[in-house]
């Protein structure tokens, strides 16, 4: 193993936007207790299936309605 490595003509790895990116975001409890449900169906990992569902409203471009009651 060498002491000291170059990487001056190194390039950035092409595929690191594919990589999925940590965050925290606050879920209701019954939110995350409804994937966790689809989770043991399917066998498939809740975080996954968050990830699938989000995709989904993506790329169909789903937009949420919300109307603001004035009381």
């Amino acid at each position: 193993m060498r002491d000291e490595y170059d990487f001056s003509d190194s390039i950035k790895n092409p595929y690191t936007k594919k990589l999925k990116k940590q965050i925290t975001i606050r879920l209701e409890a019954e939110v995350v207790d409804y994937f966790k449900g689809l989770a043991e169906e399917t066998g498939i990992p809740y975080q996954s299936l968050m990830n699938l569902y989000l995709q989904d409203c993506m790329k169909s471009q789903r937009k949420l309605s919300l109307e603001w009651l004035n009381i």
